[in-house]
């Protein structure tokens, strides 16, 4: 857009409709001008709004699938739920609660709704610290971040990512991606550049994870919330309490 830069009042003659009251007055330009700046402003703020709304992370559901190393039929399948940061993963390996991750803080919690309790996943599932929206660049850094709070906030050593490149998975354009952790092995991942999510893993004992039947919608706040009334359940402190109590006994002695 030609911007015209006017600096002096220019009277607008009335041609011709004089003594009709019509544009006898002198008009300032610089109103025109700086209405024509904040129209320019508006549309650029919408523009920029428009692309963080593209670039906003999707909300899906999905089974997760896996099919364990040396087996040709499926294991029962667990549920995924996503909306941006935060995860919801089911599994059958612990069917008596699920667990809540929030990558943007990052944090991982397992949720026991019988015994309305929650407590830190720590290392109760791979699946919290891979299964995670990641930098298609480097998807590395959201594992990393995720193994540490696995080990109580302890480093335990660093990722590497290879990029391997472009192949089709279940029908998707993806992303592969050889990586390696000191927890986790070297594994094999498939990266959904539109979802920017894992939707194939080879892991470390050759158990292969995929996502399947991915269902894009709005996903429910209330799925990646602790419910009201739990209360946080610490292995740690409760150790520390038996320890005091009478019914302890050193190992050691």
């Amino acid at each position: 857009m030609r911007v015209i830069k006017v600096s002096q009042k220019v009277p607008i003659k009335p041609c011709g409709l004089v003594g009709t009251g019509f544009l006898d007055d002198y008009r300032d330009i610089d109103v025109i001008r700086d209405f024509a700046r904040a129209a320019s402003l508006a549309a650029a703020f919408f523009g920029l709004a428009v692309l963080s709304m593209a670039a906003r992370a999707q909300q899906f559901s999905a089974d997760i699938v896996r099919t364990p190393t040396g087996v040709q039929a499926e294991a029962a399948a667990g549920k995924i739920y996503v909306s941006g940061n935060k995860v919801r993963i089911e599994t059958p390996d612990v069917s008596d609660g699920y667990f809540v991750v929030d990558a943007r803080v990052p944090h991982s919690y397992f949720v026991r709704p019988d015994q309305h309790v929650f407590m830190d996943s720590r290392q109760s599932s791979q699946l919290t610290q891979i299964l995670v929206p990641v930098d298609l660049d480097n998807p590395c850094r959201q594992w990393q971040a995720m193994s540490i709070i696995a080990v109580a906030n302890s480093p335990n050593g660093a990722w590497t990512c290879q990029r391997v490149g472009h192949s089709t998975v279940g029908g998707l354009d993806t992303i592969e991606y050889r990586a390696s952790g000191p927890k986790a092995g070297v594994m094999r991942s498939w990266i959904d550049p539109r979802l920017k999510w894992p939707v194939r893993l080879i892991m470390a004992d050759g158990t292969v994870v995929d996502l399947k039947n991915i269902r894009e919608q709005p996903q429910p706040a209330s799925l990646f919330e602790i419910p009201p009334g739990y209360r946080k359940f610490d292995p740690k402190a409760l150790l520390e309490r038996i320890k005091q109590s009478d019914v302890w006994v050193d190992p050691q002695q």
